[in-house]
């Protein structure tokens, strides 16, 4: 059984927007996470894995298998689609819409999970923070560093790239150990299966 969750992940998001910066002590400028210089968005689409992400409450019923898949559409929008399995083996799926906030890099992104009447409400931060050269792994943050995510695009990391990553993360002010880390089974092993 699928079920839809439309606030997933990015309603709260818009929350995170006024709430101050959780550490201090940030290396990027301004207080708040630096994005990347630039992303070639027809690189960036597609599938992605999600591998950890700070614990929050729109994804509380997300136990496994966490993917998010993007999708160049007109006028500078991306169509989101963020999929994940309860612990019952349970799918949930919440279909969405970015906007590219920042033209010069393609860095920054506005998401909405919900629709109403036709209009997009309740738009978050989505902010790439990190991305490897090849576009294996990226790194996504909000201006409040209360929401992070590490996405790759294969189930599972290096050693090595999780070191990059986790220097990537204290560099940008977050703390690698409020990543929790999200497992990605094989589909035959989900519960429910």
């Amino acid at each position: 059984m699928v079920r839809n969750i439309y606030y997933f992940p990015v309603m709260v998001l818009v929350l995170a927007a006024v709430m101050n910066p959780k550490n201090e002590n940030m290396k990027s400028s301004g207080g708040q996470p630096v994005p990347v210089s630039h992303v070639d968005l027809t690189r960036y689409v597609g599938n992605w894995y999600e591998i950890a992400r700070i614990p929050n409450f729109f994804e509380s019923k997300c136990a496994m298998n966490a993917t998010v898949t993007y999708v160049l559409q007109k006028d500078n929008e991306i169509g989101v689609v963020n999929q994940c399995f309860d612990k019952d083996g349970k799918a949930h799926i919440a279909k969405g819409i970015a906007k590219v906030m920042d033209q010069e890099t393609g860095a920054k992104l506005k998401v909405s999970f919900v629709k109403i009447l036709g209009v997009h409400l309740f738009w978050g931060d989505y902010w790439i923070i990190g991305l490897d050269k090849d576009y294996r792994y990226a790194v996504v943050g909000t201006p409040s560093r209360k929401y992070g995510w590490i996405l790759s695009r294969t189930p599972k990391l290096s050693s090595g790239e999780f070191d990059k990553i986790n220097e990537i993360l204290r560099n940008q002010g977050y703390n690698p150990s409020d990543f929790v880390p999200t497992p990605q089974m094989e589909r035959d092993s989900t519960p429910g299966k």
